[in-house]
């Protein structure tokens, strides 16, 4: 007995020492839901679940995506191949996962947001004013832009993706991840004059 929590513990500090994509390796290589991939579920579950939150936009569908993560993690453990940090691949799936997942659910959000949170005077011509003092929440304005322009900007300013990251969670490329980037924010700036798109990192 003594001996299996020796053994155990060992594991544990074994995987501890691994980097990402090491541990990615060992979890390949088990049969199951192994030792490495409890570690790494317990190495990521905090950053998908903050990843899931940006992109869901609630705690109840980021749970539930996060959740659809880890089980798309786990049958594809085999599929991370090193060509990126594992981290980025992980991303990638939750990206993809949530992006599923908000098309699916995306008429729904509008109806109960728009019947809870808006606050605008509706015209006799059927527009939206907006009064002077109302502060526009940066989610909200995001939600002007198609699933995938949306992801894509927060991928880059909330997580701090480099461009070559977006390229290979996107699957396409640099210079297309840029234009696209670029596009949304001046789509953004055109509806929000008042407010400022800058790229820090232009």
């Amino acid at each position: 007995m003594g001996s299996a929590f020796d053994s155990a513990s060992e594991a544990v500090v074994e995987f501890a020492e691994l980097n990402d994509e090491q541990l990615a390796a060992a979890a390949a290589r088990e049969g199951s839901d192994g030792p490495a991939f409890v570690a790494l579920v317990t190495r990521f579950q905090d950053r998908v679940w903050r990843v899931c939150h940006r992109l869901m936009g609630n705690e109840e569908d980021a749970a539930d995506a996060t959740q659809e993560v880890f089980v798309r993690l786990f049958f594809n453990r085999k599929q991370f191949r090193g060509d990126s940090k594992y981290s980025t691949w992980v991303h990638g799936v939750a990206l993809r996962t949530c992006l599923t997942l908000r098309r699916g659910r995306t008429r729904r959000w509008r109806r109960e947001t728009a019947a809870g949170e808006e606050r605008g005077r509706e015209t006799d011509d059927g527009t939206i004013t907006e009064s002077p003092e109302r502060s526009i929440d940066l989610m909200r304005m995001l939600d002007i832009l198609d699933e995938e322009d949306r992801a894509m900007l927060l991928m880059k300013y909330a997580e701090g993706h480099s461009y070559d990251d977006l390229a290979q969670m996107f699957d396409l490329s640099k210079s297309a991840c840029k234009m696209r980037v670029s596009r949304a924010r001046t789509k953004l700036q055109e509806r929000f004059p008042d407010y400022a798109f800058d790229d820090p990192n232009s």
